[in-house]
């Protein structure tokens, strides 16, 4: 066998972002997941890669921020390697604002954004007759259209990666030996393995659900209404999602929790009325402690690294994710906020 610089144990997105731009930068990697890629909760249906409010600025924030910039040219060299799409496309999102007091806030924002975005994105407040009948219904008849917000289909984005790895000369296997350096992107199962190990709560799943339906938007801003993510995806269906559930029976079933979902989603955007529901999804999303991605030193396993803990923001954290933990692994350069190493969490 030839020997391999750096194992990921996880083919979730954090772990196959690892994998390819460590590979990417020369190492042979192996990446080993006895379930197959992309099949816990990374298979989900949403893929909305949206920012923090860009207030109260903080270093999970300008991580994000860094990661949703670096989304573009990340997305578009796997999809030159590999020949799959993986749906991306930065186009901004649309938001309702309910009253006055969240009108004035919006309006705070619009101004911090052009400081803390860098010019390289926009918050802005605009009246909705300016912008269409996708625009959804405003108790103000303003919006917030921000043009730092992305989307992709996880599954896509996923299938995207492996095909990539696989141009690179790195497939995910089922089961295979440590070798080189380390790293457990584990999800569920690693933040599980944690709590156990510590007697105490270092992380946990929340179970999320959400719809797939066929309606072809085209190219348009996604939409946050009523709390609800709805996001046109390039193939002609539209996601929406998704609950948050901390208490739950069966981590894979879809219940009246998404039947409250689709109501209130037709009723925040009337256009959807009608639209036929192709598929319903139910998954379980590893969230740590500190709410922050954990990334660093591994706990338990001496010498070797974790990445967990993407939660609702994995995609839009990964390409950051994967280069500070390229650095850390394959040049032990530790460029990784204070609040995202695992001692936040235990």
């Amino acid at each position: 066998m030839a020997m391999v610089d750096v194992t990921v144990r996880g083919a979730g997105i954090f772990g196959l972002s690892i994998a390819w731009t460590c590979a990417r930068r020369g190492a042979k990697v192996q990446v080993v997941d006895p379930f197959g890629p992309g099949s816990g909760s990374s298979n989900g249906l949403v893929g909305a890669l949206a920012p923090h409010v860009p207030e109260n600025w903080n270093a999970k924030k300008a991580f994000q921020f860094d990661s949703l910039i670096m989304a573009e040219p990340f997305w578009k060299q796997v999809e030159a390697t590999g020949g799959v799409s993986p749906g991306y496309a930065r186009l901004g999102r649309l938001q309702p604002i309910a009253d006055a007091r969240t009108l004035e806030l919006a309006h705070a924002r619009a101004e911090s954004a052009a400081e803390l975005w860098q010019d390289r994105a926009e918050w802005r407040v605009v009246e909705t007759e300016a912008l269409g009948s996708w625009c959804p219904p405003s108790p103000t008849g303003f919006v917030i259209h921000d043009t730092l917000t992305a989307r992709m289909h996880p599954r896509r984005a996923c299938a995207a990666l492996v095909s990539a790895l696989a141009v690179m000369g790195v497939d995910v296997v089922t089961d295979a030996p440590d070798q080189g350096q380390v790293v457990h992107a584990t999800g569920l199962a690693g933040l599980r393995e944690l709590s156990q190990a510590f007697g105490k709560t270092v992380g946990n799943g929340v179970k999320g659900q959400a719809a797939l339906l066929r309606f072809d938007a085209g190219e348009v801003p996604q939409l946050f209404a009523d709390a609800i993510h709805i996001v046109p995806h390039a193939d002609g269906t539209l996601a929406i999602g998704s609950t948050s559930e901390r208490d739950y029976d069966d981590p894979s079933s879809t219940d009246a929790a998404l039947d409250d979902v689709l109501d209130r989603v037709t009723r925040a955007v009337p256009v959807l009325h009608g639209a036929e529901v192709i598929e319903r999804w139910a998954g379980v999303r590893p969230r740590s402690k500190s709410r922050a991605p954990m990334l660093g030193a591994h706990p338990l396993h001496q010498g070797q690294f974790i990445a967990n803990g993407g939660f609702k923001i994995g995609f839009g954290m990964a390409p950051k994710v994967a280069e500070v933990m390229a650095d850390l692994m394959l040049d032990g350069r530790d460029t990784i906020p204070e609040d995202f190493r695992p001692e936040a969490s235990l």
